[in-house]
């Protein structure tokens, strides 16, 4: 990467208002690590207006920021996209907008590196997609987590899709595989959650009465012996919020290594299930620009298929 090497001061034009801090610096600082990002934002070396901000700031216009030099060790550097994962990328695309892109991500792949990733999809693809000179996540998914993934191709189309996201104007459908029979009359849940650190920076959330408001609609698909397959609506956006939302309930997602029961465990190894079965499997939002609603599914994956062909038998 070319390293600043002197401080940078930098005027917000109206086109970058609405980003955040982190993300405008992933772009300026290409090859930093996002966890560098953070850590810099934190000691107060990158300053907005001369003052501190937290990673989260979102920019306006006018805005002044203070970029400080930055010199990455190798190990620190993001590293080049390998020749699976960029075939893997380019086959992920489902659809594609003039401003928009959709991808069907594939478990197992962190959306932003950092956190001990050296490079999550949203580096990644930013190599593959050299052609755009413009390119960020409008949510985010698990790790292990697949399905339907939308990125803004331009600053506008990311300011509309992040309003339209804050308004509850996108409709998420995913599927889950749990543990035991889900009550068809449990339509929903919204205990609160907290989110908390649970050591070697692992992310852990947790049933909390003074957490944030977090509602999940669900509802019965296909009923099996021993396991349920779901769809889950979120209705808010919290870290985890499905996968803590129906453990709380007493039925667990199978394949799920930080909130499994014993009873979850178990059955994810009689199905032979490598991976957490959750899925984003359609996406609904107002296009930029005209409104109109687009809605994009992703096909489950075949570990998945097989996985509910063995709950079946």
């Amino acid at each position: 990467m070319s390293e600043g090497r002197e401080v940078q001061w930098v005027d917000i034009a109206p086109e970058q208002a609405g980003q955040r801090i982190d993300n405008f610096l992933m772009t300026r600082l290409k090859g930093a690590p996002r966890a560098l990002i953070y850590r810099i934002v934190r000691k107060g070396e990158v300053r907005v207006n001369k003052k501190r901000v937290k990673v989260d700031y979102r920019l306006q216009a006018g805005d002044l920021v203070r970029v400080p030099p930055l010199r990455l060790a190798p190990r620190e550097a993001v590293k080049e996209v390998s020749d699976n994962l960029r075939d893997l990328l380019v086959g992920s695309v489902i659809m594609e907008g003039p401003d928009w892109m959709v991808l069907n991500k594939p478990s197992g792949l962190a959306v932003h590196g950092g956190s001990g990733v050296k490079i999550g999809l949203i580096e990644a693809l930013r190599q593959v997609r050299d052609d755009l000179s413009f390119l960020e996540l409008v949510h985010r998914l698990d790790r292990d987590t697949s399905g339907c993934l939308l990125l803004a191709k331009s600053r506008d189309a990311l300011v509309t899709l992040n309003e339209s996201l804050k308004k509850h104007g996108m409709d998420k459908r995913y599927l889950a595989l749990v543990s035991g029979r889900w009550p068809a009359r449990k339509t929903y849940e919204s205990a609160r959650l907290d989110r908390f650190d649970a050591g070697n920076g692992e992310r852990r959330v947790r049933v909390d009465p003074n957490g944030k408001v977090s509602r999940t609609h669900f509802s019965v698909v296909e009923t099996f012996e021993k396991v349920t397959l779901i769809e889950a609506e979120p209705v808010t956006g919290r870290t985890h919020q499905i996968r803590v939302h129906a453990a709380h309930a007493g039925h667990a997602l199978l394949g799920d290594d930080k909130y499994a029961t014993r009873e979850s465990g178990l059955l994810t190894k009689q199905l032979g299930l490598g991976r957490l079965f959750l899925h984003a499997r359609a996406l609904t939002f107002p296009e930029p620009g005209n409104g109109r609603p687009v809605t994009v599914k992703a096909p489950l994956p075949e570990a998945l298929e097989a996985a509910l062909t063995r709950a079946r038998q």
